[in-house]
């Protein structure tokens, strides 16, 4: 479990594919902070499972599925590419964010990303289908980011961003028609669900 809180941007140093799986290294500082094998991290949004880490040359390592790849923005990662890094939620820390679990649900492609005074507007097109997710002033997880919903439109949301997130998360590197991992709200799904069954 997540916050969406974002505790710095990494680099990918190596992105390969091996015998059992694709293997994805990379460069970080604050993910490494008592990190014990075995660890969940939020890379961009999606948990991944640590399996090799080095605090002295500072990488850590992770195996990543075929699916993840083809279904996540993993698919364009490259070598020096910058990545959203949460370490996982703990009791005696803080909830900055909202709940989030690191299963991605989908790709959105960012439509407009455009400075508008001092902030910073960032345009979303979702999976078609999935506006029913989209609430305004509700919550969602874009590449791993806790953000506040500004508008909904269809399958479009938008979001307001404050320069600081640009400063601290990968956006600083996103233009638009660049794929985005989008996680919606967990009580919205579970609602859902529920309400399917009473029907």
């Amino acid at each position: 479990m997540f916050t969406g809180i974002i505790e710095e941007k990494g680099r990918v140093s190596a992105f390969t594919q091996g015998t059992k799986s694709w293997l994805l290294k990379l460069t970080a500082k604050a993910a490494l902070k008592g990190v014990a094998h075995g660890d969940s991290i939020a890379v961009n949004g999606c948990c991944l499972t640590v399996t090799q880490f080095d605090t002295v040359t500072g990488t850590i390592e992770f195996d990543v599925l075929e699916e993840t790849k083809r279904l996540t923005s993993f698919s364009v990662l490259k070598t020096g590419s910058a990545v959203n890094l949460e370490r996982s939620l703990r009791f005696d820390g803080k909830i900055g964010g909202h709940f989030v679990t690191g299963h991605i649900d989908g790709l959105g492609v960012i439509e407009i990303f455009e400075k508008r005074g001092k902030d910073y507007y960032m345009r979303v097109r979702a999976l078609q289908g999935s506006g029913r997710y989209l609430v305004h002033k509700g919550s969602i997880a874009i590449d791993g980011i806790s953000l506040t919903v500004a508008e909904t439109e269809g399958d479009t949301l938008a979001v307001w961003l404050i320069p600081t997130t640009i400063d601290v998360t990968n956006l600083s590197e996103k233009r638009a028609g660049d794929p985005v991992n989008l996680e919606f709200d967990l009580l919205g799904k579970y609602v859902e669900k529920l309400a399917a069954f009473r029907d």
